[in-house]
């Protein structure tokens, strides 16, 4: 339980650092507050206050989404129309924060109101961007176990396309959820990879099943896949890495990798690389908590952080109701 009230707090963590990185005039360059957190003495010193470094809308709608999965759906179209509403509801709470534009308009097409076609949001040839994979997070936590892979698999596409339809987008949601599922199970980090590779048919084969507006999604599907250079910009759409949903989970990935189990470090690459900081740095934060737990992260980080009982809520929620489903 610990540890997966350690990952959706250390997600909101990893934003909030991102979140203030982005906001800056000089966003451009990680490395600026990289310096400005040496003159204060490091992490170790920092605090994260509500008032100076709020989260972003990515832990809003991770929060939503996380509210959705816990509560006594009957079934999953249920859960979907839940969702909606909850998406919907979100919008409001968006104007003094900056929002993922792919995000603000998939809720826009969302219909609360529409019992069949709730959920149903047409193809959008700019909703590749990575709100998606940002609120995936605790699908991955919620369906973690093997025989729940095929549900995981239609949830998170599903959660994924409802604001972001575009193949770059939802599958961002997909690569999320399952590399949090691996990191439950204890999969060998540098195994996740290949693992997702023997998945990748079966999330194919739902999306050719269920895809919605098949003119715009289908010449789309496999290129989510075929992102493999070896640098975070190159990797990028716009120069800016973690700015759609193919490379925010490659970099959160990525950083993990490279950290060696290192907060520190980890936030060097994921949370101040000067891209969509906040993007990559909620996606790896959550999966360095189900990792590692809170023991190597200051607490100044996540003692003061906004809205934190409300993520320890849902962090300690998604464990029982994981854990209790059949």
């Amino acid at each position: 339980m610990e540890k997966f009230k350690a990952a959706v707090l250390l997600a909101g963590v990893g934003d909030a650092l991102g979140y203030r990185n982005f906001t800056r005039e000089n966003s451009a360059l990680g490395a600026k507050i990289q310096e400005e957190l040496k003159e204060i003495g490091g992490l170790e010193n920092l605090v994260l206050s509500g008032d100076k470094w709020p989260v972003s809308d990515n832990t809003l709608m991770h929060m939503a989404t996380a509210e959705a999965v816990i509560t006594d759906y009957w079934c999953l179209e249920d859960l979907y129309r839940d969702l909606v509403k909850r998406y919907v509801e979100i919008i409001d709470k968006l104007p003094g924060k900056w929002s993922d534009p792919a995000t603000i308009e998939g809720c826009s097409q969302l219909k609360p109101d529409n019992y069949l076609l709730a959920w149903h949001t047409p193809f959008n040839e700019k909703g590749s961007g990575f709100g998606a994979a940002t609120k995936a997070m605790c699908l991955g936590m919620k369906y973690w176990k093997p025989e729940r892979l095929e549900t995981l698999i239609e949830v998170s596409i599903e959660c994924g396309r409802m604001t972001h339809n575009h193949p770059t987008g939802f599958l961002g949601s997909f690569c999320t959820a399952l590399f949090v599922s691996y990191a439950i199970q204890g999969k060998p980090l540098v195994q996740w990879g290949r693992e997702m590779m023997k998945v990748v048919p079966m999330a194919e084969e739902y999306c050719k099943k269920t895809i919605r507006h098949m003119a715009g999604n289908t010449p789309k599907l496999k290129l989510f896949f075929l992102k493999t250079n070896h640098t975070y910009r190159r990797w990028s759409s716009e120069g800016r890495g973690g700015r759609r949903g193919h490379d925010a989970p490659m970099i959160a990935y990525d950083a993990l990798l490279g950290c060696g189990g290192d907060w520190t470090e980890l936030c060097n690459r994921a949370m101040f690389h000067g891209g969509e900081s906040a993007a990559t740095g909620s996606i790896a934060g959550c999966l360095y908590g189900l990792l590692y737990g809170l023991n190597k992260v200051p607490k100044g980080l996540y003692q003061d952080l906004e809205l934190r009982e409300r993520l320890e809520y849902l962090g300690e929620s998604l464990y029982r109701r994981s854990t209790e489903e059949k």
